[in-house]
C-alpha cells in the first residue's frame, strides 16, 4: 500500500556541482506539495554526491517529507531508476534529473494533475536554464522555437506518471531514451504539461552539443527500432520548410549554429555511451 502521494526519484551519478540547485529547489515547494518522498540514488560516484544528499535528509523531513540516499556501487541511470522504483512508496511517481530546478508550485501542481484514476503523465513547462558560452545560447535560441517543444508536454529531465500511467511498462529496459521511452506510453491527450516551470540546463559548447544531439537522435532511433509501436503517440507537428525559414528569419545566428551541430552530427555514428557532455 502506497503512504505516500508522490515518490521523487533522483538519479545521480557524480552530481556534486548541480545537486545542491536540484535539492534546494525541491525543498522549497509551496505548501500543496504534501506527502512527498524523496529519493536520490546515487551510482557510481566519485564524488561528494551522496554526502551532499544525505545533508538535505533534516530540512526535508522538517517540513514533513520522507527523503533517503541509495548508493548504488554499478554505475547507470536506468539501473538507478529501477533501483528507485524498487524503492519507492508513493502512489505517483517523479522522475527528476539532479541537473535541474523546479519552480516553487511545480510539485504540486503535478500531484493535482496525477489525481485521477485515469492514466496520466504530466511535467512541467520546460524553460532553458541561462548558457554560459554563446554558442549554447544561440543554439537553444532555435531550439526552444522546434514544434516539438512548443506543443508542450517536452518532459525532457522531469516526467511523473500516475499508478494507472506506471503500470503501462515494467522496469526501464537497458535504453539510451528514458523519458522519450515514458513518454510515448501515453497519447497526446493524456499527457499534461503543467504552469510551473522547471529549468533544465543544456550542454556547453559546440563539441558537447554535437555529442549530446548525436546521442539524442540515437536513443529515438533505438526505439524505433525496439518499440516501433509506441510511435503512433508521437503525435508531433512536422518541421516544414516555412516554418524552418520563420525561424531563421527570427534567430538568424542560432539557425546558423543549429544547421552547424545538425551537420556535425550527421558526419560520425551515434555512440550508444551515456553522454551528458559537462
Amino acid at each position: 500500500m502506497a503512504i505516500f502521494d508522490l515518490s521523487v526519484i533522483i538519479p545521480a551519478h557524480n552530481e556534486e556541482a548541480w545537486l545542491d540547485r536540484c535539492l534546494t529547489a525541491l525543498l522549497a515547494q509551496d505548501e500543496t506539495a504534501t506527502g512527498v518522498e524523496v529519493i536520490v540514488v546515487a551510482n557510481a560516484c566519485r564524488d561528494r554526491t551522496v554526502a551532499i544528499a544525505e545533508s538535505y535528509i533534516p530540512q526535508a523531513e522538517s517540513r514533513g517529507w520522507a527523503m533517503r540516499v541509495i548508493d548504488l556501487q554499478e554505475g547507470g541511470k536506468l539501473l538507478a531508476l529501477n533501483a528507485g522504483d524498487q524503492a519507492a512508496q508513493g502512489r505517483s511517481r517523479l522522475y527528476l534529473d539532479a541537473d535541474i530546478a523546479c519552480d516553487p508550485a511545480l510539485v504540486g501542481q503535478i500531484r493535482q494533475a496525477l489525481s485521477g484514476d485515469a492514466p496520466r503523465y504530466a511535467t512541467g513547462t520546460l524553460a532553458i536554464a541561462p548558457a554560459k558560452s554563446w554558442v549554447t545560447r544561440a543554439y537553444s535560441s532555435v531550439w526552444c522555437r522546434l514544434p516539438f517543444v512548443e506543443s508542450g508536454a517536452v518532459g525532457a529531465g522531469l516526467f511523473a506518471v500516475n499508478p494507472a500511467g506506471r503500470s503501462r511498462w515494467g522496469q526501464f529496459p537497458p535504453i539510451i531514451s528514458d523519458d522519450t521511452f515514458v513518454r510515448l506510453h501515453f497519447a497526446p491527450d493524456e499527457r499534461i504539461e503543467v504552469p510551473a516551470r522547471y529549468h533544465w540546463p543544456m550542454v556547453e559548447g559546440f563539441a558537447n552539443l554535437v555529442r549530446v544531439r548525436r546521442r539524442q537522435d540515437a536513443g529515438v532511433a533505438e526505439l524505433h527500432r525496439l518499440y516501433p509501436a509506441l510511435f503512433q503517440n508521437e503525435a508531433k507537428a512536422p518541421l516544414t520548410m516555412s516554418r524552418l525559414l520563420a525561424i531563421a528569419a527570427r534567430a538568424p545566428l542560432g539557425f546558423a549554429i543549429y544547421l552547424l551541430v545538425h551537420v556535425a552530427v550527421r558526419l560520425r555514428p551515434a555512440t550508444s555511451a551515456w553522454t551528458r557532455g559537462r
